[in-house]
């Protein structure tokens, strides 16, 4: 299939359309809105639903009511919106309905800026909204990922009755560069579960998160830690780089990483013997690939355009069996190669 040059959010909307996403729900939010601009245009020449809600509370609950009904479902924005969807995030996962949320983050806390960031780490990674449970969480670092990623959210969505996150940013969503879209069919699921109406011929199925006994509740969140426990050892994604022979391990992921590799690739030329491991997925984190990389790496270093999310799950990873430093930028600044090969050279130089 031939490529087509797109932007990283026109990406993520048609791979959605493409994976067999109908309904999309969503507020426009900067730097996310052509996912909703694009989806106006498309939805309705393929007879699906698109319905700009007045907030980004009545779009997450839109959510809940396709996905309740067994159908793939979509909405999208950035950081601030995704704080105020994250009550029905929550109830999606207490309801164990799949869906996929798109979060193109900027600059924070509160309104912050427009720029990009990885600062929704903490909020990605940890779920989300109150109550126990865990979202999968995909990282793009391209926009061939953006859409590939999309499509892989949506089948693992349905295969786990879970949320999936796309977890970019503003660069990410912005940026544009040639792409080939998915083709062929995408894996479907049996939704026996779905609200689709009896015809008296089943019992009545009932979607809810509300379990007023205390002991039925505790069972609900033991098993749903138990698909947890299995997707931990099963879904965890990751790029390994120039990591054979590396002493040192550089840490990133997003448009972060694509900083962080020239600077590794410098760093080589140098002499150094530098690799790198990038996280695709955040949520579950690729916790055997550190631990293994902690057996023969010296020590580590964590690019992100934040205050230092990642690196706590790098340190659980390895269990601090390593040193892990820092070279971050924040507010909607990104690093540049120079500076993230500083931070190499000091890591490499024990500084």
């Amino acid at each position: 299939m031939a490529k087509v040059l797109m932007k990283g959010n026109e990406a993520i909307a048609e791979a959605a359309i493409l994976a067999g996403c109908r309904h999309y729900f969503g507020y426009p939010i900067t730097p996310q809105t052509e996912i909703a601009a694009y989806m106006a245009k498309r939805m309705p020449k393929i007879g699906g639903v698109f319905l700009q809600a007045e907030s980004e509370i009545s779009a997450i609950n839109m959510v809940y009511g396709v996905a309740g009904a067994g159908l793939r479902v979509m909405t999208s924005s950035s950081s601030p919106g995704i704080s105020l969807k994250s009550e029905g995030l929550s109830y999606l996962a207490g309801a164990d309905l799949p869906a996929l949320i798109v979060n193109v983050q900027r600059g924070g806390p509160g309104l912050g800026g427009i720029q990009p960031s990885q600062s929704d780490y903490f909020q990605a990674t940890r779920g989300g909204g109150h109550g126990d449970y865990h979202m999968l969480v995909y990282a793009p670092a391209s926009v061939q990922e953006m859409a590939d990623l999309t499509v892989l959210g949506f089948e693992k969505a349905d295969e786990y009755r879970m949320t999936a996150m796309i977890l970019a940013d503003g660069t990410m969503g912005q940026m544009m560069e040639p792409v080939e879209l998915p083709s062929g069919e995408t894996r479907t699921f049996d939704k026996p579960w779905a609200l689709t109406g009896t015809e008296c011929k089943r019992p009545h199925n009932i979607v809810n998160s509300l379990f007023l006994k205390p002991e039925t509740l505790e069972v609900e969140n033991f098993k749903r830690y138990e698909r947890y426990a299995k997707i931990e050892e099963t879904e965890a994604m990751y790029e390994s780089y120039l990591m054979e022979d590396a002493e040192y391990c550089v840490v990133a992921f997003g448009i972060a990483s694509r900083v962080a590799k020239n600077a590794v690739n410098e760093a080589r030329a140098n002499g150094m013997r530098v690799g790198m491991i990038r996280p695709i997925t955040l949520w579950p984190f690729p916790k055997k690939a550190f631990a293994e990389a902690a057996k023969t790496v010296k020590a580590f270093l964590s690019v992100e355009l934040s205050m230092g999310q990642m690196i706590e799950d790098i340190e659980l990873a390895i269990r601090c069996a390593r040193p892990v430093s820092l070279c971050n930028r924040a507010g909607g600044m990104i690093p540049t190669p120079e500076e993230v090969y500083a931070k190499i050279e000091a890591m490499v130089k024990g500084e």
